[in-house]
């Protein structure tokens, strides 16, 4: 066996003389264990934070999705169709239409975006998955609405009470005060709420489902002309492949984007979230790690006649350095794996039981990753080979004469 190492081990298995010394080292070992299971637990709680917020644009945004260059609208033709079809690897696809509408109800008013959709959209996205009450009867002249707006316009429901959609004639005029009260400068569109989505407070407010003729007729575009498409990949298929192709048959009119580049603010935000978390308990971690530096400095010298004995049988100035080198290593791995085994089970009973709840009835999302634990045990054993090298440089001849 190495010898300073089987030093080191026996360093850390006997107790120190000094009752002082002895306390110093079990507060050092208890910080360690305390600062990598905060940081465990830290990561798996924004990781789990992380996945339940993608977990509404997983509903609402297709796997990948093709917006106009510039502009609102572009046209497909059904050449084109014909060839999207024909890609391998995409299990459907869906086309849609929005803009921005005035709705109104028994004298109640807000502003929302109308979303033209085909029969297809329901298997691109999850949105039915969503619906609150009702059902998705998004054909002819029904209509879905998100919870926000149910609520804003006091319960729209049912055919005894269409909700009345209002957007401005497309074209180019004056607008005078004549035209603002004529019927020509808009046109207008009732429609039967047939079921209520519920997904969060943003999207709740923002979308009117409705059947993609009727509202590109609304609109006054043709057949041919759409805001967005939407596809679903098959499993086991490479997304950049299908991309690809996809940019080959439409690219020229189009951006065809990921679920993560259509929202790039969100998963932008959810990221610098989690690393300035974990620079934040980085951060902890290392000033709890000058504790290491201490308590070392403290056991060189406790045993600072031990290590006068081994210097005069022939031990070198390095090999006592490896030493307390090596003690400051044990301390850290050890406190770093009881830390990271205290912070894994204290998310696992999380996942299991929920403890800790948002709201009665939702619990607090975490989610275990091995990466987590990865992360951890490197940039404990990082921090602790920095401050076990500092402290045994201590050790000097001066030191031992």
């Amino acid at each position: 066996m190495n010898f300073p190492a089987y030093i080191a081990k026996r360093y850390l298995r006997s107790k120190s003389s000094q009752n002082a010394v002895n306390i110093i080292n079990f507060f050092t070992f208890l910080v360690i264990i305390i600062g990598s299971a905060s940081l465990f637990i830290v990561l798996s709680a924004f990781a789990g934070l992380k996945t339940f917020s993608l977990q509404f644009t997983n509903t609402f945004d297709p796997d990948l999705k093709a917006v106009p260059i510039t502009g609102k609208f572009f046209s497909l033709t059904h050449e084109e169709k014909v060839n999207i079809q024909e890609i391998e690897g995409l299990a459907s696809y869906s086309t849609e239409i929005v803009e921005r509408v005035y709705l109104s109800f028994n004298d109640k008013n807000c502003i929302a975006y109308i979303k033209g959709v085909d029969e297809n959209y329901r298997k691109v996205t999850g949105v039915d998955s969503t619906l609150y009450f009702g059902n998705w009867g998004v054909d002819e002249d029904q209509g879905v609405i998100g919870i926000g707006i149910f609520n804003l316009l006091g319960g729209p429901m049912g055919n005894r009470s269409p909700l009345n959609a209002i957007t401005l004639k497309p074209g180019e005029r004056s607008i005078t005060g004549d035209v603002l009260r004529s019927k020509s400068f808009y046109n207008s569109m009732n429609l039967i709420v047939s079921g209520v989505y519920a997904v969060e407070d943003g999207l709740d407010k923002k979308y009117v489902f409705a059947p993609l003729p009727r509202v590109q007729a609304f609109l006054e575009k043709d057949t041919t002309q759409y805001s967005g498409v939407n596809f679903k990949i098959s499993p086991d298929t490479d997304l950049e492949t299908v991309r690809k192709k996809v940019s080959d048959i439409i690219g020229d009119k189009t951006l065809v984007l990921s679920r993560q580049e259509l929202n790039g603010t969100l998963h932008r935000m959810l990221k610098t979230e989690n690393t300035a978390t974990y620079l934040i308990f980085t951060l902890v971690l290392i000033i709890a790690l000058f504790n290491v530096v201490g308590a070392i400095i403290m056991l060189i010298l406790d045993k600072r006649e031990n290590s006068k004995t081994l210097f005069a049988l022939g031990t070198t100035i390095p090999q006592l350095r490896k030493i307390y080198f090596f003690q400051g290593i044990l301390v850290t791995f050890f406190g770093g794996f009881v830390g990271v085994g205290l912070g894994a089970l204290i998310v696992l009973s999380q996942l299991a039981f929920g403890w800790w709840k948002i709201t009665p009835t939702l619990a607090y999302p975490v989610e275990f990753q091995l990466v987590n634990i990865l992360i951890v045990l490197v940039t404990i054993i990082v921090l602790g080979l920095i401050s076990s090298r500092i402290a045994s440089s201590r050790i000097s001849k001066k030191l031992l004469a």
